[in-house]
């Protein structure tokens, strides 16, 4: 069956939209915005954005996706909050990303409907198949390399990331410890991209970092 076409976003522009998913952390701010440290990954060629933000309560969320989502629509770039549906329900976000709960997918679908994008975490095959029967529109897969931001993350090895690829049709993008010297790890796994954290929003100069990121990710065997 067709995947469907959530508002905007065509099940292509999703998949195009792995390419490089930028998640946010603002710990790594020093002094800047999150809104204007996203505009600048976004000159730079992400290609998808997240508000991820574990210590913000739903209306703090609210207050700094506001800031965010406008720029997201001038670059025409979806935008979703990190596991918080009710945020993304009230800011207008064009979709949320959830965990490994039994109902975490299905629960978001049906309070934010069937135009918004749901993305979903996965560690292996069997939580990959059972994300994508459940609705997922594309599956975050990690912790790939050891990272500080996801401590508790269990690893997933470039096989494993190989079979889950294989195993479901939605996109699958890499997250985990990766930046330039270390997305190589993607290279013809199936993955459609990568998800980056610090090795953008720690930059010292956010455009030209993300740009190197990008254009590297746009040479590799990549699921299209």
């Amino acid at each position: 069956m067709p995947a469907a076409q959530r508002g905007p976003w065509t099940p292509e522009d999703i998949r195009h939209g792995m390419l490089l998913y930028a998640v946010t952390d603002s710990a790594w701010l020093h002094g800047r915005t999150l809104a204007s440290c996203v505009r600048e990954a976004l000159a730079g060629g992400a290609t998808f954005v997240q508000l991820r933000e574990k210590h913000m309560s739903t209306d703090e969320l609210v207050e700094e996706a506001k800031t965010i989502l406008p720029i997201c629509r001038e670059a025409r770039v979806p935008f979703l909050i990190d596991d918080d549906v009710e945020a993304a329900r009230l800011v207008g976000a064009d979709g949320v990303h959830v965990g490994q709960s039994d109902t975490a997918c299905a629960e978001a679908r049906r309070i934010l409907g069937p135009d918004a994008i749901v993305g979903v975490s996965a560690q292996t095959v069997e939580q990959a198949v059972a994300a994508e029967r459940a609705g997922a529109d594309y599956l975050g897969v990690g912790a790939l390399i050891p990272t500080p931001t996801k401590p508790d993350a269990v690893d997933v090895t470039p096989e494993e990331l190989s079979r889950i690829c294989r195993a479901v049709e939605i996109p699958v993008v890499g997250i985990g410890g990766l930046h330039l010297s270390t997305i190589d790890i993607l290279d013809g796994t199936g993955a459609a991209g990568a998800a980056v954290v610090s090795a953008i929003f720690a930059a010292e100069d956010i455009e030209r970092d993300t740009r190197e990121l990008a254009d590297k990710l746009s040479r590799m065997a990549l699921a299209r």
